[in-house]
């Protein structure tokens, strides 16, 4: 391989790329095959520099043609695949081997949650210094993972080992790095010398095919518990290794940013302690997990820890919960029946009885509004059961809940609220031991990036400082263009819900006059009164047949027809994504085949979720929706 060939080729790439590699946060799920997401894009990718197809204006039509990059920055995205693309070549190495990471340390914990699991030694060794940020006794007590850490001075002395090699460095350029036979894992933290402690994420290389089962274990690590290198850092890794001057300069603005977002996210939520901010929702829930694991151990010592999750919540939320249990003896997920005919409340108040009767710890995490059927509990009930004194089999006090609010729909909704300056009133659980977090690629954002963010109520101070803990540990917090983007999209966050919401009862009111026979599972007027304002819905449209196979069948394809007659028709607005809280247009997608993907079969919906902005062409909408009706 030409090394030349291949630098003037990404040069060449970076001039021509599309703009929107370095803005999208969510993908079209029309033009996107899961499986087949990074080897679809680096197959076309690298027969594009195979066939030096590198003139101006073919390169640039072409990378506008490229396939969906796994699913938009959380696992990873054009410029990353590109990037680890190049490294890969460097360093002689298959593409798939080399995973970018926006976190320094996450890329540790991912091998050595592998090795957990499959009863593994490791050792981890460096030349220069760990990350201070890795507290390798925390990483041992609470997340369960045994290795050792050796500090040599040359990468030459490192010694045959049974089990695995980690070898981390500390290096501003990620062209080449020192493979050894020795070595399983060579993880790369990027230390930028211009900006000082700032730092572009890090690179992990696998080396030696007995090494590439880890693969995939490993992205989907970072598919849940972090994020990849985000595009602009990616881009800046890119311009380092074409020894190109940066465009991620040092942001001077910075901190005045983050003063900016923790004020807003306060006034937003009505709370009185420091808010936390993370790469992204998952990447937040994580560190409340994690750092509610670590207060039950230290507080309430040999008890068991029970996670209590809605079966058919977001696949992530759900997936999550179960690898963190299947690390640790002493986690159990249970399921939470939310929607239908199931209710949160009641629900909810069995699990935390039988619960209490074997003393263990319930830490709950649900939606309001749920996702997909968007419905609300009664917020008193659910209040007085949360408080609810409870008693062991041996009639002692049992330990209280903490409820764990994805509020994601509702982010401009004052569940927590303890401020009661200028008039403000308290908030529904701020009597309560609850943390809310919320997505903010959805509404904070307006999709403009992926940092989430969590507050709580002064009942959870101690465990917030848990939870920042754990979020430091694993280098989560959102990065300076994160707080960048929402210092100047939240202040006009509780706008965008509110015009997004009346145009999204004007849409369904519309869809019930026009359509009778489909259910429609929104809020009801009384609950929007109440300040429950989402700007999604969830549409089970009318079917036929003589059977229930049938009749589900007819109800499918039904779904695929809608949702294609609107992103063909109205392909500037209309989109077949995952996403919530744009800036702009009206996003499709079956919760079933997109954001629960790891639920269990028997727990999915098929049935169409739709996600209105504050701007959008209502009225062309309306008319490709009668369109619709009229074919069938």
């Amino acid at each position: 391989m030409d090394d030349k060939k291949m630098l003037k080729f990404l040069k060449a790439v970076l001039e021509n790329m599309p703009s929107d590699w370095l803005t999208i946060t969510t993908h079209r799920l029309d033009i996107y095959d899961e499986r087949l997401a990074k080897t679809q894009f680096l197959e076309q990718f690298e027969n594009l520099f195979n066939n030096n197809n590198s003139t101006p204006v073919d390169l640039k039509t072409a990378l506008s043609e490229l396939p969906t990059a796994y699913d938009y920055i959380r696992l990873g995205h054009p410029l990353s695949c590109v990037l680890e693309w190049g490294i890969a070549k460097l360093n002689k190495l298959e593409p798939n081997n080399v995973i970018s990471f926006s976190s320094n340390t996450i890329p540790v914990l991912a091998i050595l949650r592998k090795n957990l699991l499959l009863s593994k030694n490791t050792q981890i060794i460096h030349t220069g210094d760990l990350p201070e940020i890795f507290d390798a006794e925390l990483v041992k007590s609470i997340y369960g993972y045994q290795f050792e850490i050796k500090k040599l001075s040359s990468i030459k002395e490192i010694p045959a080992f049974e089990g695995s090699t980690v070898f981390v460095s500390q290096a501003e350029d990620f062209s080449k790095m020192e493979l050894h036979a020795n070595i399983d894992f060579y993880i790369n933290l990027h230390q930028n010398k211009e900006q000082n402690s700032i730092s572009l994420g890090s690179v992990l290389l696998v080396n030696g095919k007995e090494n590439e089962s880890y693969v995939s274990e490993i992205q989907h690590v970072r598919r849940r518990e972090t994020i990849a290198m985000t595009p602009a850092n990616a881009l800046a890794a890119l311009n380092i290794l074409l020894n190109l001057p940066s465009q991620n300069k040092d942001n001077k603005n910075t901190a005045a940013n983050k003063t900016s977002v923790l004020k807003t996210i306060k006034s937003i939520t009505g709370t009185i302690a420091k808010p936390l901010l993370a790469s992204s929702g998952l990447s937040m829930q994580y560190a409340i997990m994690m750092g509610l694991v670590h207060d039950a151990v230290e507080n309430h010592k040999g008890k068991s820890i029970k996670f209590i999750v809605p079966p058919n919540c977001y696949g992530g939320t759900n997936d999550q919960a179960r690898r963190v249990a299947a690390c640790l003896d002493n986690v159990e997920v249970v399921d939470l029946p939310v929607d239908g005919e199931n209710d949160m409340v009641q629900s909810i108040d069995r699990i935390l009885n039988q619960i209490a009767k074997e003393d263990a710890i319930p830490y709950i995490i649900a939606e309001i509004p749920t996702n997909p059927r968007v419905e609300v509990p009664d917020m008193v009930q659910l209040k007085n059961v949360l408080r609810l004194e409870r008693k062991t089999s041996q009639g002692k006090l049992s330990i209280d809940p903490v409820f764990i609010l994805d509020q994601t729909f509702c982010p401009n909704l004052n569940f927590l609220g303890e401020d009661v300056s200028e008039g403000k009133q308290k908030g529904m659980l701020s009597t309560v031991r609850t943390i809310s977090y919320v997505s903010g690629s959805k509404f904070p954002s307006g999709g403009l990036c992926t940092a989430g963010y969590c507050v709580g109520n002064t009942k959870t101070e101690a465990l917030m400082e848990k939870i920042e803990q754990h979020l430091t540990l694993c280098d989560n917090e959102a990065t300076e263009l994160q707080y960048e983007v929402l210092a100047k999209q939240l202040p006009s966050m509780n706008q965008r819900i509110k015009d997004a919401y009346l145009n999204t009862r004007e849409f369904v009111n519309f869809i019930k006059k026009t359509l009778p026979t489909a259910k429609i599972n929104f809020v009801s007027e009384e609950l929007a009164d109440q300040g429950f304002t989402p700007s999604v819905f969830s549409l089970d449209l009318p079917t036929k047949g003589n059977s229930p196979e049938e009749k589900e069948a007819h109800k499918r394809a039904l779904n695929h027809q809608l949702i294609n007659m609107m992103i063909t028709e109205i392909p500037n607005e209309s989109k077949y994504c995952v996403s919530y809280g744009q800036l702009k247009g009206c996003y499709w997608t079956i919760p079933a085949t997109s954001t629960q993907g790891t639920t269990k079969e028997g727990d999915k919906d098929y049935i169409a979720r739709v996600a209105i902005s504050p701007d959008l062409d209502l009225a062309a909408h309306k008319k490709v929706f009668l369109d619709f009706v009229n074919t069938i």
